[in-house]
């Protein structure tokens, strides 16, 4: 099976890459730092965990809150994006249907990731579910805010 490439930066996409997909094509969010958090992880993370810590760096122990780079420790500028996505799937502050979305997303973006070399049907069903998982999550959270 072909490894996905990013049309961007003509990188290889892993499996724990953040990805946008626009007109059935999946790139990097951020081509300079692939393990970003998403738009989406973001504002749940802003919604829901801003009152406490959200990571922890394994190098220098540092207690991680929420900063406009979450992902990187304000300490010694490990990157923590595994780290603050395990929070999002255990955080108790989340909502147990906003908790289930966020992975449902990365669950369907990883799908999309693996299979993209398969045939192009099974292709363009992984890519509908993945839309649907980011359109249900973004869904949830508008709901949540009462918007």
């Amino acid at each position: 099976m072909a490894k996905s490439k990013c049309p961007r930066c003509v990188q290889v996409i892993a499996i724990e890459d953040t990805v946008q997909f626009r007109d059935g094509v999946i790139s990097h969010v951020d081509c300079q730092s692939p393990l970003d958090l998403s738009a989406e992880e973001r504002a749940v993370l802003y919604q829901y965990c801003w009152h406490h810590p959200v990571a922890e760096c394994t190098v220098c122990r540092a207690s991680v809150r929420i900063s406009n780079r979450t992902h990187l420790c304000p300490r010694c500028h490990v990157d923590l994006s595994a780290s603050v996505r395990a929070h999002l799937s255990a955080c108790s502050w989340l909502p147990r249907v906003v908790r289930h979305r966020v992975e449902a997303v990365r669950v369907a973006a990883g799908k999309l990731i693996n299979e993209r070399g398969s045939a192009r049907g099974e292709a363009d069903h992984l890519m509908r579910e993945a839309e649907a998982a980011f359109a249900a999550l973004r869904e949830t959270m508008r709901q949540a805010t009462g918007g």
